[in-house]
């Protein structure tokens, strides 16, 4: 079977009777053709069923409709659904996503994965690797002065980057502010691991929470995890081992409290009428816990859309020569409240 032969835009402009430029000018929608002119076009287009090639129309645009997005952890909760987010709102702004997953967060080889993208002409950078310990002082050296707009999710906002995240420590202050709320008197904490901007974040508010309510908070009353549900096990053995009169828990993350969880059934314990337990993620499966899981849910599609649609208002002020600003924005969460926390009459 002999395939058929590709229209050219030369035989559609002999087609039209106009030259190749005016057919360009119509492909990009510019304002500077006739209306007549224009409609006589776009029909000898639709005759000829011409379609211009991803390669043709880079090089008169000048663009390669493609966003660099790098990631780390997408066996995470939280980078997964980001990662979705931003392929689903790129695709949608007509850009096709470059994924870069980084084995090691800490990588220092900021420059030479910068300079690959710009040998492959990308539009754009999405930086989605979390902010882990100082992983990003590499990425602000390198993009000093680099003409290429990146939008970096995940971190504190910053003067001149442009950002895209979660509220955590809102959320955290959420989730132990219901606790109080419920009448639960000493509320602890599970962290995640420490080098993590998020689990900083949470534990500032846990700690808010709790100093806005009256009440003193001592480095004893958390513990630290690593994300897992087997370290969600083991701190909260090691806080009931402190804390006999504890009776309530913020955790992390959802996948340490399914740990939590584990552990309290082990040992014979009710959640929450022995132990009240609000988790954080409010992944797909919490309201299937045994008890459903009382959780802080988070706009993490949400924050992927919105890091992709920022990354293409940058693509186009600096394409429009207008000068594009650094933006931030800080998504917030959203307290769920399930049988996990929930008193049947709160105390006074």
């Amino acid at each position: 079977m002999t395939a058929k032969k590709r229209t050219t835009i030369k035989e559609v402009a002999k087609a039209a009777g106009v030259s190749t430029q005016t057919v360009s000018r119509v492909l990009n929608n510019r304002r500077d053709v006739a209306p007549d002119t224009r409609k006589l076009v776009v029909a000898v287009i639709d005759r000829l069923g011409y379609r211009p090639s991803q390669v043709a129309r880079s090089l008169i645009q000048g663009t390669s409709a493609t966003i660099a997005v790098v990631g780390y952890g997408l066996e995470y909760f939280g980078p997964s659904r980001v990662i979705s987010g931003v392929e689903r709102k790129a695709s949608q702004l007509g850009y096709t996503p470059l994924l870069t997953l980084l084995r090691d967060p800490l990588t220092n080889d900021v420059e030479g994965i910068l300079s690959g993208f710009l040998s492959r002409q990308v539009d754009g950078v999405i930086w989605a690797v979390p902010e882990i310990g100082d992983n990003r002082a590499g990425i602000r050296k390198a993009v000093a002065g680099l003409n290429l707009p990146i939008v970096f999710i995940s971190m504190h906002s910053e003067p001149r980057l442009a950002t895209v995240g979660v509220h955590n420590r809102e959320g955290g202050r959420q989730a132990t502010a219901h606790l109080i709320e419920q009448g639960y008197r000493h509320i602890c904490h599970v962290t995640g691991p420490m080098d993590w901007w998020e689990a900083r974040e949470r534990l500032a508010g846990w700690q808010d929470a709790l100093s806005e309510a009256g009440r003193d908070w001592h480095e004893d009353d958390f513990t630290h995890g690593d994300w897992s549900a087997a370290s969600g096990q083991r701190a909260v053995e090691a806080l009931l081992g402190r804390h006999a009169d504890m009776d309530a828990l913020f955790v992390g993350n959802d996948q340490m409290a399914l740990g939590v969880l584990k552990a309290m059934r082990q040992r014979g314990l009710r959640v929450p009428e022995d132990l009240a337990v609000v988790g954080f993620d409010d992944i797909s499966e919490a309201g299937y816990f045994c008890p459903p899981l009382s959780t802080v849910s988070q706009p993490l599609f949400d924050v992927g859309c919105r890091a992709a649609e920022l990354v293409d208002q940058l693509i186009r002020e600096e394409a429009e020569a207008e000068g594009a600003a650094a933006a931030s924005f800080s998504l917030m969460p959203k307290l769920v409240v399930r049988e996990s926390s929930r008193r049947a009459s709160p105390a006074p």
